[in-house]
């Protein structure tokens, strides 16, 4: 009769802990710790095979709480529980009773916990199969490493449904990266790639075709068993093999399966007993070709957007620009790639002419999912001259009679043989290069036109950074019996419900839920019905242009055709009698007041994609809409969350239904102290401008996680805005942060982020950037020039 090893290991774990706990190798107990820093002291299985502790990142005082093979020499990572919040030195990994494997930074504060399961915990114990596990005093399994996984599958290991294996973000950070192998409902173990910010999943680029039509034979259990062989057990027990032929014995060799941060999952061994550096044998890899594999039609394929993949003899990725373009990030060419020139824009104030452009001929090169035409049959001049002469075009390729155009930014690029016929890259004339950075502004006025006009100057490319961004229509046309038929007419052609007084009186039960309070009115919790209840966030608009119904109405069709991702959806109105009434989608998750101010703390990645979302939402109110719409109170209480912690901008209807012809006197201010522009005061011309400023306030609020006048702190640290020029010109921006290791190991980033938050709250609105200038700064297409002090005039006087 044949034994199966995992079996045997759990009897001798679980039915005989006593003698566990006496081996003199693998066994923690309750109170041993481990320091970071200190690589003497390790948990080591028995054979020595595998290691337990810290591993110092490259080139940083940060460590990663860590299993490794220990025996090997270049001590390979299997497994790591702290990817996204790297340890300080001085931290201490201990196994305690009540909470298991606590990690600690040196303060005291939690970093990461495994959590007891149903018990005490007694002991620990590290095998050689690479697991670590907690126990309780009766020898039952609390918790274990393999049932949290990482980037690494090891023998013995199984990942049941619904399991996910994760990359890294690159080689050296072990943060979440863009890639995951599942085992999903369906029974098929997948790669694919996610949505970083919400780990939404994009289209799979490879499966393993265990499903089944009645799904009673689906695959249910992704096993890797101890002689080395991966597969995917069906409901019959029967095996899909994903290891191919024979591998070499597992008593002689190591085994582990790994999902690359290029999104090549790699199955490996290495011999145990290697003489010098030996590296590992690769076995497998899927996909076999990483570049033509990843093909969906959202996201991006293991180079980034405007990046080339070729493939390499071990079938992983090698990333690279294509010509007259450079990494979005010097240190991490899988990151991405902007263009050295400013790209051709469909605008009437920047260079515009096709003459200006040529096309540069690319060799074997295409990115398959970026197309917006297509022109069959054709030749390949006319093609030239089609792309040149529109100024959305950016590549063509030409093949067999057919042209197709594309645009920035263009995904999923690949560089390969079997690409046949003719590629060419829209590019600038000659040697232009985009503007760098000024020097250090005076405080004079020819040195801030100066600064204003290299700003200005750089704003072309972004034009093409937002095409492809899909508006959906995300309202229903509903006939309802209402008083004025003029109403009736309205709401169809605008796609807006018109509600009477009695129907929002019904679907708030008198209004009893109140859920937000602003300078426009207040906000009730509702229950309307449409097709079925939906719930909604009622506003009753309590101060209006009091001069006609047609006015109100107007504006509520101008609001009406706002359609944008990074704003709150207007469902409908109520305009009856003196009762005006916006209503609204509700987001769940409430506003990013709540989160910046509050307990619950959102990560550096979530902050930093939520700023960018506020910027395109105020991107779109200022330059696409057909009417330019100016907020007037940005502010984190009007940032909502919905259920991805995705920004939606509330509240931008109400600026434009409040008149703004009064908006350049003294008692018309509007917004909220702390984040109004300077020209409120001084009865000055108000445009976009005042919405960039209080931008800027949110965004270093986003990054400090403080409000912007805090008065139970150091007097020199009440005012953000002063505070954190003084922190950025004194090259202090890590006190801006505080403890925040993740937003301390994206420094770059950080320091370009307060640099445009310092551009956005100049005094002068003159040299406040545009939202399309914030953008691109934001997302580093454009160098961020060196910010002046923010209120030279306020120091003058």
């Amino acid at each position: 009769m044949a034994f199966d090893l995992p079996c045997i290991l759990y009897f001798f774990f679980f039915l005989f802990p006593s003698s566990l706990v006496a081996q003199r190798n693998g066994n923690v107990t309750v109170g041993d710790s481990l320091t970071a820093g200190d690589e003497a002291t390790l948990w080591l299985s028995p054979a020595g095979d595998f290691a337990f502790g810290f591993r110092q990142l490259d080139k940083k005082d940060l460590y990663l709480l860590a299993i490794w093979y220990n025996k090997i020499p270049d001590k390979t990572i299997v497994w790591y529980a702290n990817g996204d919040r790297p340890a300080p030195k001085k931290s201490t990994v201990k196994l305690t009773a009540e909470l298991g494997v606590v990690l600690n930074n040196p303060q005291g504060g939690e970093i990461w916990k495994s959590g007891p399961g149903n018990g005490e915990a007694a002991y620990g114990f590290m095998n050689d199969t690479g697991n670590f596990l907690v126990a309780n005093a009766n020898g039952e399994k609390l918790w274990q490493s393999f049932e949290l996984l990482a980037d690494t599958l090891l023998p013995t290991q199984i990942m049941e449904k619904g399991g996910i294996l994760s990359s890294r973000l690159s080689e050296t950070n072990f943060s979440k990266g863009r890639f995951q192998f599942r085992l999903i409902q369906d029974g098929n173990a997948v790669l694919n790639t996610i949505n970083l910010p919400t780990g939404f999943p994009y289209e799979a680029y490879f499966w393993s075709n265990t499903v089944d039509s009645n799904s009673s034979n689906a695959g249910y259990q992704v096993v890797f068993n101890e002689s080395g062989y991966l597969y995917v057990l069906r409901a019959s027990n029967i095996r899909e093999v994903l290891t191919p032929g024979r591998v070499v014995p597992a008593t002689e060799n190591y085994h582990r399966a790994t999902l690359h941060f290029d999104g090549v999952f790699v199955l490996y061994s290495h011999p145990k007993n290697s003489p010098g550096n030996e590296s590992w044998s690769v076995v497998r890899t899927m996909p076999v070709n990483i570049c033509t594999a990843v093909r969906g039609l959202k996201g991006t394929g293991p180079c980034g957007f405007n990046g080339v993949c070729t493939i390499s003899t071990d079938q992983r990725a090698i990333c690279r620009c294509p010509e007259r373009f450079s990494l979005l990030d010097p240190d991490d060419p899988y990151g991405g790639c902007k263009p050295d020139f400013p790209t051709q824009v469909c605008a009437e104030d920047v260079p515009n002419a096709p003459e200006d452009y040529e096309l540069v001929q690319l060799t074997n090169i295409d990115w398959p999912e970026s197309d917006y035409e297509m022109y069959t049959p054709y030749n390949i001049e006319d093609c030239k001259k089609a792309c040149l002469q529109d100024c959305f075009c950016n590549v063509i390729v030409f093949r067999e009679g057919t042209c197709w155009k594309k645009k920035l930014p263009l995904s999923n690029g690949r560089q390969d043989d079997s690409v046949n016929g003719a590629s060419f890259m829209k590019v600038r004339k000659g040697n232009y290069t985009l503007p760098g950075p000024p020097p250090i502004p005076k405080k004079n006025h020819d040195s801030l036109v100066l600064v204003v006009s290299v700003l200005l100057g750089g704003s072309v490319f972004f034009n093409f950074v937002l095409v492809g961004v899909a508006s959906f229509a995300f309202f229903f046309i509903y006939h309802n019996k209402f008083n004025r038929t003029p109403q009736v007419e309205r709401a169809v052609q605008s796609n807006l419900r018109c509600f009477s007084y009695k129907e929002l009186m019904e679907a708030t039960n008198g209004f009893k839920e109140e859920v937000g309070r602003g300078a426009f009115g207040i906000v009730y919790k509702g229950l309307v019905q449409i097709g079925s209840g939906v719930p909604v966030a009622i506003k009753k608009v309590d101060r209006f242009v009091k001069e006609s119904d047609k006015e109100f109405k107007t504006e509520v069709d101008a609001i009406a055709q706002t359609h944008h991702k990074n704003l709150v959806r207007l469902i409908g109105f109520c305009d009856e009698g003196q009762h005006r009434m916006l209503v609204y989608e509700f987001l769940s998750n409430g506003t990013l007041a709540s989160f910046l101010f509050g307990d619950v703390k959102l990560s550096w990645n979530q902050r930093t994609q939520i700023a960018f979302g506020i910027a395109r939402g105020l991107l779109y109110l200022h330059d696409e809409c057909s009417t330019q719409i100016i907020h007037c109170d940005i502010k984190p209480q009007n940032i909502l969350l919905d259920e991805h912690y995705d920004a939606r901008i509330a509240d931008f209807g109400l600026a434009k239904l409040l008149s703004l012809d009064q908006s350049q006197t003294f008692t018309a201010i509007r917004g909220t102290k702390g984040y109004v522009a300077p020209e409120w005061f001084r009865n000055k011309l108000i445009t976009v401008k005042v919405d960039v400023y209080s931008f800027g306030v949110l965004l270093l609020e986003i990054i400090c996680c403080r409000r912007s006048v805090d008065t139970e702190v150091v007097e020199e640290r009440a005012i953000l805005t002063d505070w954190a020029y003084d922190c950025y010109q004194q090259g202090m921006m890590h006190a801006l942060v505080e403890n925040d290791e993740e937003a301390l190991n994206d420094m770059k980033k950080l320091e370009r982020f307060v640099m445009v938050a310092i551009w956005c709250i100049q005094e002068d609105p003159n040299l406040r950037p545009t939202m399309k200038m914030v953008m691109l700064m934001l997302e580093g297409i454009i160098q961020v020039p060196v910010p002046p002090c923010p209120s030279p005039f306020s120091i003058a006087s």
